[in-house]
């Protein structure tokens, strides 16, 4: 159960998880360092095993992105779309435009700069099977772009953040991969096999971030020497990392509501002008009309590009380098962006959080790849054949050789170039902060790793970078990226299984509640005759705005006798019950029943703090704030306040949601692949 009250949990400190960083750390390391002093022998490995993933398990990418996405869809259109991602009272902590920019900068980065010009017109000259005719040729460029930065992606981030965020903020579970498993491990998941799972999840952030700062540092070192003369050599590319590096680790620093959202709006709206720059300074109503073809193109034939492998005359080498690659790349960054997704989506139902990550990022990433694609083709097309080769020869120059054929080149590169560098620094340091968290144990699912631990990931992400750049270049980068997305597309699956048991008990949770609510309204009804209560004592009630000190002597004078007087009718019957109280600045009265091996049942009492209407504060002189005593379940609370409720009410409401709570254990062990959530860490 989450509270507004900081609730202890089990954890009393943050920590280190020893297992996870050190496994991680010293893998990475030695990798790096391998790579580094052996070049040429690393790269031959890495191509070898490369080459093996993609003869063998193909089909298995191509499959497996497609299964994401129906299941992410089919939960949000379900029932289940209507469970927050949270307790049932919080509410989203980010507006839409923070969270949108937050969404884009950190699930798509840098490489929206690169590939923008370089993946439409290497599409339009060599894609595979493509049309004879320039026309037919160009809308299946845009075609595929819009498959590899499409909704297929987002899906693998929306399913690793939906459950991230169900789990630990609903179930005060670790904001670790791990979580995902536990209907399926149970208590298991504390030891090896969550251990496993989290550093899998570790190595693929690491090589997926460090594939993206490595695509940037090269387009940076080109654009340092197309604009500044500065050679685009080794010397230049340790200097840009150590520099991406510092300045990442400056705003992992700061935390999320401060350096990362404000870095993600700049970003947004920096962004923008460029493509308004385009619009308005291009072709306009060409651009606008090709943006809605390219959007018809890739609705009506998303399914064959999805599912087309190349079976009969398979294009190994663009494949390895496109669909497998992008594949790879968004399952690879699927646990960083998952859980920085999670991160900031806390209080959003499950229908809301999918509507918002498979739409809003997308929408943008449509406009931002039709507008700067088409351009660059068009200008392919009737600019002269010599622009599209160059681009091909040398990716990296295509966004610096496009702008200069536009208005204010210099102006324009400068804008390109400022964006190229918050997207690094936005994707280092919420990179540096959720591969902290991952390998921290920490007391608080809303809080997140010290500052030290961010300064080493961003130390460490760069140092990866470098090396697979020194092993090869963007080859290389793309190769490590494959192979380690691959185990842990695995673990993607056991997280779909986890995730819909425990929405299965959700669902049998509800339907519980509703069978239940005839028994609850005849107790009420008893109870309002035993105590023969007056309209008037109701809007009394009603108009009554308590303070903490009235609210702390409520509890001690009427909901602890009734908790106690419950607690010992249990024990008569042989049941296993506590009463607890909170401390004395966390004050709140608690009533636990243990059911052995059955989902334990948990009544508490917290007191809410809430502004005093204005209207009472003028009738009554009240203070500015004011009290409710609201009940807590385990899926958080229930939204009632038991202020001034007699003792006899108090015991009929725990009743209530005891003989609930009974009633969902019997539909959940009638229903098929029933499971149980770990109890509320209070």
């Amino acid at each position: 159960m989450n509270t507004d009250n900081d609730n202890a949990n089990a954890v009393t400190e943050d920590r280190l998880n020893p297992v996870v960083f050190y496994g991680s750390v010293i893998g990475i390391v030695v990798f790096s360092v391998l790579t580094m002093l052996f070049t040429e022998q690393a790269s031959l490995v890495i191509d070898t095993i490369m080459a093996w993933i993609a003869k063998s398990f193909g089909w298995y990418y191509f499959l497996t992105v497609i299964i994401y996405l129906v299941f992410v869809i089919g939960v949000a259109v379900s029932r289940f779309g209507n469970i927050r991602l949270g307790p049932e009272e919080s509410t989203p902590d980010f507006n839409i435009f923070s969270w949108a920019a937050m969404l884009f900068s950190a699930g798509i980065g840098i490489g929206v700069i690169f590939y923008a010009i370089a993946e439409p017109l290497t599409q339009f000259y060599n894609a595979p099977n493509a049309p004879a005719d320039q026309a037919s040729a160009a809308r299946h460029a845009m075609e595929l772009t819009f498959l590899h930065w499409g909704i297929s992606g987002w899906a693998i981030y929306s399913l690793i953040g939906m459950a991230l965020a169900f789990f630990s903020y609903r179930y005060d579970l670790p904001l670790t991969i791990r979580s995902a498993l536990y209907p399926l491990f149970g208590d298991r998941i504390h030891g090896g096999i969550g251990h496993a799972v989290d550093i899998a999840a570790v190595l693929a952030t690491v090589f997926g971030i460090a594939t993206a700062l490595g695509i940037g540092i090269i387009q940076l070192g080109f654009g340092l020497d197309y604009m500044f003369g500065i050679p685009n050599t080794t010397l230049t590319q340790v200097v840009l990392v150590v520099m991406i590096v510092a300045f990442a680790t400056i705003s992992a620093a700061t935390g999320v509501e401060k350096g990362i959202r404000r870095l993600s709006e700049f970003n947004i709206l920096l962004a923008i002008v460029l493509l308004v720059f385009v619009l308005v300074t291009g072709k306009t109503l060409f651009l606008l009309n090709a943006m809605v073809t390219n959007l018809g193109d890739y609705l009506s034939h998303f399914l064959t590009l999805s599912m087309n492998t190349y079976a009969f005359d398979r294009p190994t080498e663009w494949l390895n380098s496109w669909t497998l690659f992008f594949w790879a790349w968004w399952i690879a960054w699927g646990p960083f962006v998952g859980l920085f997704l999670a991160r900031i989506s806390r209080g959003r139902t499950i229908r809301q959080f999918v509507v918002g990550t498979m739409t809003l990022p997308i929408l943008f990433m449509m406009i931002w790849m039709s507008l700067l694609g088409n351009s660059a083709i068009d200008l392919a097309i009737n600019g002269g054949t010599d622009f599209g080769q160059q681009v091909l020869a040398n990716p990296p120059s295509g966004i610096y050789l496009f702008l200069s054929a536009y208005p204010w080149p210099l102006a324009s590169t400068l804008v390109v170039s400022v964006l190229g560098i918050v997207f690094f620094v936005t994707s280092g340091d919420s990179g540096a902060l959720v591969l902290s968290n991952f390998t921290s144990i920490l007391k608080d699912v809303n809080s997140d790793a010290p500052v030290w631990m961010r300064v080493l990931w961003s130390a460490i992400i760069g140092v990866l970078t470098l090396a697979l750049l020194l092993a090869g270049g963007l080859s290389t980068l793309q190769s490590a990226v494959v192979i380690t997305g691959l185990p842990f597309s695995i673990v993607m699956f056991f997280m779909m299984a986890g995730l819909y048991k425990a929405l299965k008990m959700e669902a049998v949770k509800q339907d519980s509640q509703r069978v239940s609510l005839p028994g609850h309204l005849s107790s009420r009804t008893l109870s309002a005759g035993r105590e023969a209560i007056s309209w008037q004592r109701r809007l009394s009630r009603a108009m009554s705005f308590p303070s903490y000190r009235h609210v702390v002597r409520y509890l001690d004078r009427e909901v602890r006798p009734a908790l106690d007087e419950v607690a010992g009718a249990l024990r008569e019957q042989g049941v296993a019950v506590e009463v607890s109280e909170g401390d004395e600045d966390k004050k709140h009265l608690s009533l636990d029943v243990s059911l052995a091996d059955e989902q334990n049942f948990s009544y508490q009492v917290w007191p809410r703090q809430f502004t005093t209407p204005t209207f009472a504060i003028r009738a009554q002189r009240a203070n500015a704030e004011y009290y409710r005593l609201e009940v807590y379940l385990t899926e958080g609370s229930q939204g009632y306040d038991l202020m001034d409720y007699s003792k006899a009410q108090v015991i009929d409401d725990v009743l209530d949601q005891y003989e609930t709570h009974l009633h969902f254990l019997h539909l959940n062990r009638a229903a098929a692949g029933h499971t149980s959530i770990p109890d509320a860490q209070t």
